[in-house]
């Protein structure tokens, strides 16, 4: 038996995934293209994607055929594999930790992107004409990822009896390293339905533990702002226009934004960058009707993500990589994605794994800087390398190095050369010298990417090389703040747009403001399962 086989064995419920040949569904981001849409321009109505920079001429081959294009961005693609602590992925090499951004921002902005994109076109489907894909959520910062169409609607999300509460889920008992200690059930799931599938407003929302836990979070905050409202101790502003749900929905999504902008945003961008956008506004993207997400931004700055997770995580007592009495095995990133239903096992008898076991519960002290006496784990560096487990994605066709399906992504939808965008926003390019630096660096030069470079490869690079791999540079950090700020300023719903000088009111460390930590405490779900 492997060491795989046995951290399955102690999973309640964990069996074996079948061979993807063998599943009738699809996985996520592979679902059958439904829409047969054509180009219609440079800003596009709600649905659609569009381009910041349609007068930029796409990176493409000249001197090369396109399956010899496609060959040398393989190749980059493969050069950006991280390939140290093969043996012991929960190491991490501590050398390439960013110390200013703790892992759990890794996963808030998975949990931000899944709120204003959802493009379910496969990579083989997608072809070159992007302003055809459609974005299936609202490209606002709204959290309809959780609220769904609203209890009227969709009231399955919600309870029964009182439907302005969210429905949450119950988790099951499970042991932990201690001899007979058997932790109870919690009411600290997702709700789900009787195929295992989580109720959720986007389904993606359960394609991994830590996302699925941060939703939870979500869930838990809405339902103690309408508690706080009915029991007083948090004043209904609008009691006769607004109901209690509605009171509480408006007030959750402005602190909501409030943290993408103020505590999210500041931790990964050029703060000189996003302070310019939020004094000044935008000055590129500007749809001249509805608001709709740029593919530079989707396809490549936006991605900055998948060079900030870790190939294990600390998630609490009970699966770590640090030595604890409770220890049952080392949380790895595989086994992240494997536990739950939208990603997880689909060949039981039953279908999914019926419900999260207790002892997978996060300890979000783990996760953000809740208490100093707790080690928060941090999330990578930002750069162009990509921890070893990335390089071979479960349950995908080829590619499957999620470094070689962004670079062919970003071909596929005609995304212009990074150094290309630079000079027409006003920046300086990086120098080739600088582009060759690294083993990535070194085959980015062998195919000439260090004159003209990938989008996302740049971007990454950039921030390498202008934030030390703390935030993303000059070009990534403007694209990410004139996305964001620009949907704020769309949304005549937004604090922005409503009250411009409007602070957070809930409690919080530093009164008049708003961050992760601040809303867990307000939940009071820091350590379920305790020490």
């Amino acid at each position: 038996m492997n060491i795989q086989q046995k951290i399955q064995n102690k999973i309640q419920g964990f069996t074996p995934r079948k061979p993807a040949g063998e599943r009738v569904g699809r996985m996520h981001g592979f679902s059958p293209r439904k829409e047969d849409n054509q180009p219609i321009g440079q800003f596009v109505p709600t649905g659609k994607f569009g381009r910041l920079f349609p007068e930029l001429r796409p990176l493409s081959p000249v001197n090369k055929s396109l399956e010899e294009f496609q060959k040398s961005l393989e190749a980059l693609g493969n050069a950006m594999n991280d390939p140290r602590f093969l043996d012991d992925p929960s190491e991490n090499d501590p050398a390439n930790d960013n110390k200013t951004v703790p892992a759990g921002y890794t996963y808030l902005g998975q949990f931000i992107d899944h709120d204003i994109t959802f493009d379910i076109t496969s990579l083989q489907e997608t072809l070159n004409d992007p302003l055809a894909l459609r974005n299936f959520r609202t490209p606002m910062v709204d959290l309809d990822s959780l609220y769904g169409a609203g209890p009227e609607v969709q009231p399955y999300l919600y309870e029964l009896e009182r439907p302005e509460f969210f429905l949450l889920g119950q988790t099951t008992e499970s042991p932990t390293g201690r001899q007979g200690e058997q932790l109870g059930v919690l009411p600290n799931d997702i709700p789900r339905a009787s195929s295992m599938l989580g109720l959720l407003g986007d389904p993606r929302n359960d394609e991994n533990l830590i996302v699925s836990q941060l939703h939870l979070a979500f869930l838990k905050f809405h339902n103690k702002v309408v508690q706080g409202i009915k029991d007083g101790t948090i004043q209904q502003e609008s009691p006769i226009r607004k109901s209690a749900f509605e009171e509480a929905r408006d007030l959750v999504i402005w602190h909501y934004q409030w943290i993408v902008i103020h505590d999210f945003l500041t931790r990964i961008l050029d703060n000189e960058q996003l302070g310019l956008v939020l004094k000044q506004g935008p000055s590129f993207y500007k749809p001249t009707g509805d608001a709709f997400i740029p593919l530079e931004f989707s396809v490549a700055a936006y991605r900055l993500g998948h060079s900030m997770v870790r190939a294990a995580y600390d998630y609490n007592r009970v699966f770590t990589f640090l030595e604890t009495d409770s220890k049952l095995a080392s949380a790895t990133l595989q086994l992240l994605f494997e536990f739950t239903a939208k990603s997880g096992r689909r060949d039981t008898e039953l279908g999914l794994n019926p419900t999260l076991p207790t002892n997978w519960v996060i300890d979000w002290r783990r996760f953000f800087e809740i208490d100093p006496n707790i080690p928060v784990g941090l999330s990578r560096k930002l750069d162009p390398l990509l921890v070893d487990p990335l390089k071979d994605l479960p349950n995908v066709p080829e590619p499957r190095s999620l470094a070689v399906r962004n670079l062919l992504r970003g071909l596929k939808v005609g995304l212009p050369p990074g150094q290309s965008v630079a000079r027409f926003m006003g920046f300086d390019p990086l120098s080739p010298a600088e582009i060759a630096t690294g083993k990535d660096g070194e085959v980015a030069k062998q195919h000439g990417f260090d004159i003209e470079s990938p989008l996302w490869y740049y971007i990454l690079k950039e921030a390498e090389i202008q934030g030390d791999g703390e935030h993303l540079g000059q070009v990534g950090s403007r694209i990410v703040a004139e996305v964001f700020v620009g949907l704020l300023q769309k949304d005549s719903s937004s604090f922005l747009v409503r009250k411009p000088d409007w602070k957070p009111t809930l409690p919080a460390q530093k009164p008049g403001t708003f961050t992760m930590v601040d809303l867990l405490r307000f939940v009071g779900d820091i350590n379920p399962i305790g020490d």
